[in-house]
């Protein structure tokens, strides 16, 4: 049970939260190619040299984190890291608001039982299974198949993105909520069919599961042609800004309409074992 200390944080982030919202609405949009910040990395789409993880490189069942850590925005070890610095760089790199960038290191500091001030984690860390990883993830195999979560599976993120049905500014294919909400459901339909550990996503797993895929509307925009490139290899395309041009960020009341629009989209539909993705009856 959350302390009261805790309780009033939380009133305080959203109650914030909603100010940032309301400010972003009353003023204009960052430029393009000015949202990152003067004197941050990756400012004009200039991010350091992509380095693979090797040997000994701890990494996560985030594409997002794991890009930083590849392109050294994170430490590319991916080893002691603090919280802190990991709500920076989520600042400074998505153009997440205050708010989010407080809130979900915090939580995830909390669920490793660490304190989100003093303590450091590894990108490995974040594999916690049913508390910041889950089942029928888009990116990875459920963990019952494949426990190594800090890898992409690629076999799940080509017909993800095959099911683009959505054209972007330049004529490339773009996904839509609508494609994200139809293979999250075609992804929880096939694990609950497969995995035999299958832990059914509670409220907010569901919640999450739809932020992370809502990010990839928000963030990149849908272009698939830049997901291909963040998803299977978790490098940052080359010249790449992020889409969010809030002037104080994405608040949660802002990514909240677009996660709720994929969850309320999603239908699960049963599905024989023999019927659903192959892989996942390796």
């Amino acid at each position: 049970m959350p302390s009261l200390r805790k309780v009033f944080e939380n009133i305080y982030i959203f109650t914030y939260d909603l100010f940032l919202a309301l400010f972003n609405l009353c003023t204009p949009k960052l430029k393009v190619g000015n949202v990152v910040p003067h004197g941050s990395v990756g400012i004009a789409g200039k991010w350091p040299d992509f380095v693979p993880p090797g040997p000994g490189d701890s990494r996560s069942p985030c594409p997002a984190l794991n890009a930083l850590a590849n392109h050294g925005v994170l430490p590319h070890d991916g080893r002691n890291i603090k919280f802190t610095e990991l709500a920076h760089v989520a600042r400074t790199s998505f153009n997440f608001a205050p708010t989010f960038c407080r809130y979900v290191p915090s939580l995830m500091a909390d669920l490793l039982h660490k304190n989100y001030n003093k303590d450091t984690c590894d990108l490995a860390d974040l594999r916690l299974h049913n508390g910041i990883e889950h089942d029928a993830s888009l990116t990875r195999q459920d963990t019952a198949f494949d426990p190594d979560q800090d890898k992409p599976y690629i076999p799940f993120i080509t017909e993800l993105l095959g099911c683009a049905t959505g054209t972007a500014e330049d004529g490339t294919p773009m996904l839509t909520a609508a494609d994200l909400s139809r293979y999250s459901g075609k992804r929880r339909s096939e694990s609950r069919a497969n995995n035999p550990d299958f832990t059914p996503l509670d409220l907010s797993h569901r919640l999450a599961a739809s932020a992370n895929t809502a990010g990839f509307l928000v963030i990149f925009g849908g272009r698939v042609v830049d997901l291909e490139l963040f998803l299977k290899e978790e490098r940052i395309p080359k010249g790449w800004e992020t889409k969010m041009r809030s002037r104080m960020g994405l608040t949660f009341l802002e990514f909240n309409r677009t996660i709720l629009k994929v969850e309320r989209g999603i239908k699960e539909e049963p599905v024989a074992a023999a019927e659903s993705h192959p892989a996942a009856a390796v």
